[in-house]
């Protein structure tokens, strides 16, 4: 009988072992939500965002992502960040990833309304102009050095002296990374011992970050309308892959053209022999700092905007920003285009150079002659008020052709 007792005291202690063990193992899992503008799978922004989850799920014990796509007037009219906000709340989501500025504002607003759950805005700055909450938080990539990178291998490709830059929508954002995009060109335009000044830099606009039929320029019209008239090297800023498309189909009808596309490090794989090369994010590492930071307790509301590794841009365990060099680089300009990421890097780990670009020093001046630097001085990197600065850059850069405002 007493034997019997203890078979029965132990079967009860392993039952009771077990129902402790299933809230324990339901702590251990982190879920996290990740609100997308355009698709999962879009060769571009969106799927940068996507697979920095991927990354997290796979490098942090438990963590799930809890995915929204397309949250966008043409594909979701009727979802709201806040809906669904509510949604990933619902499935357990304590962290919620909106990456785009286009959900800024609403991020914001549903923040202070779920004060117990962390958000990051990607791209947004209301941490660094005092409007967020505790509870958010703002990150961005220095895409900034990606962009002149782009531009160099541009320049150091074209031989008609003309490129085109096929934009999103006209912001601070933009602008500055059309900037800097020109200031790489006309660098190593230089340095091919051709006149800056006589280098076209054609900027269009499309209206959205990516193709709204309707609602947006047509971004395939757009590029075939760059090659059209003369350009022969297209740099994408949208978030999707018409540029490096286009420049494909032309290519293979017999014409030298060639294209940057951007965001996603495989979009060269879409035509690979016209690929200058791609500037990229990598949001893994910081998506999983974030979430470490917040299993740990020691998670704070800041404005990051973080820049590459500069022992290995393409790091994928440590560089938020990165360059693939395409197959369509010339031997010979792929080498010129190496010496100027090493020469970035040197700038950009000199002390006396903290919170500037290289690049951006003096003189330099707005599209109406306003001046953004003095000769010999650099602009900062961002700062409120009236002063210009690369954050808030109020109009394209003086020699550059397209609009500064949508106005």
């Amino acid at each position: 009988m007493f034997g019997k007792k203890i078979v029965l005291l132990c079967l009860l202690l392993l039952t009771l072992g077990l129902v402790a063990a299933i809230p324990a193992a339901a702590q251990d899992e982190f879920v996290f939500g990740m609100i997308l503008v355009g698709g999962k799978n879009d060769g571009g922004w969106s799927q940068a965002h996507y697979e920095g989850g991927q990354y997290v799920e796979e490098n942090v014990p438990g963590a799930k992502m809890v995915l929204f796509e397309n949250l966008n007037a043409a594909v979701s009219p009727e979802a709201t960040v806040e809906g669904v906000v509510q949604d990933m709340v619902d499935v357990g989501a304590t962290l919620i990833f909106t990456t785009s500025d286009e959900f800024e504002e609403d991020t914001t607003t549903t923040a202070e309304k779920f004060p117990e759950v962390t958000f990051i805005n990607v791209s947004g700055d209301d941490t660094y102009t005092g409007e967020a909450p505790a509870n958010l938080g703002n990150v961005m990539g220095q895409m900034e050095w990606g962009k002149m990178i782009a531009g160099c291998a541009a320049a150091l490709s074209t031989e008609t002296g003309s490129i085109g830059y096929l934009g999103p929508l006209i912001n601070f954002e933009t602008r500055r990374l059309a900037s800097s995009a020109y200031l790489g060109a006309r660098h190593c335009y230089e340095q091919r011992g051709m006149d800056p000044a006589s280098l076209v830099f054609n900027v269009t606009w499309i209206g959205f970050w990516f193709n709204i039929p309707g609602v947006t320029l047509d971004p395939t019209e757009v590029t075939n309308t760059f090659f059209d008239n003369g350009a022969d090297v297209v740099i994408s800023g949208i978030d999707t892959t018409e540029g490096i498309v286009v420049a494909g189909q032309r290519a293979a009808n017999g014409e030298n053209v060639f294209a940057v596309p951007y965001d996603f490090a495989g979009a060269c794989e879409l035509a690979p022999d016209v690929c200058l090369g791609v500037p990229y994010f990598h949001w893994g590492p910081t998506y999983k700092g974030i979430v470490e930071a917040i299993q740990g307790g020691t998670w704070e509301s800041s404005f990051d905007w973080i820049g590459p590794d500069w022992s290995d841009i393409n790091n994928p365990d440590t560089s938020a920003i990165g360059f693939v060099k395409g197959t369509g680089l010339s031997e010979e300009a792929s080498a010129v285009l190496d010496a100027f990421i090493a020469q970035a890097a040197v700038y950009a780990e000199d002390p006396a150079n903290e919170n500037t670009f290289w690049l951006w020093e003096g003189p330099l001046n707005y599209q109406d002659g306003t001046e953004v630097a003095a000769e010999g001085s650099v602009p900062a990197i961002a700062t409120l008020g009236e002063t210009p600065s690369v954050w808030y850059l109020e109009q394209l850069l003086e020699g550059m052709v397209g609009a500064s405002t949508s106005e």
